[in-house]
């Protein structure tokens, strides 16, 4: 996946080979924010002012922006692979939510 990031926001980022440039959406708000840029830089450059745009916006309306994320989220596990998970973590002195985020951040990396 492509993505860039701006003061807590992320955008997945394409290319149009029918528009001949690079498109990218503001991903995880409920607001709609696109942009697109021809080049690496063009993108990153539209993307960054987007933001701002977005956030200028929302104070002069009196909204609050809407955030992607809050770093919190629920997780349904087999009671089995919890225990095991849980175990694991204990093993490697940390906390499970530590262990969880050290898994993911390394997956995410070898991606």
């Amino acid at each position: 996946m492509n993505t860039m990031t701006h003061k807590g926001f992320a955008a997945r980022v394409e290319y149009s080979e029918e528009d001949g440039c690079f498109i990218g959406h503001i991903a995880g708000i409920r607001d709609v924010i696109g942009f697109h840029g021809e080049s690496v830089v063009e993108l990153r450059t539209a993307f960054e002012e987007a933001v701002e745009d977005y956030l200028k916006t929302c104070k002069k309306l009196g909204e609050e922006p809407n955030r992607p994320y809050s770093g919190q989220f629920r997780l349904r596990l087999d009671p089995g692979l919890h225990a095991r998970a849980a175990m694991v973590a204990e093993s490697r002195g940390k906390s499970l939510n530590a262990w969880v985020s050290d898994v993911i951040e390394k997956s995410i990396t070898a991606a």
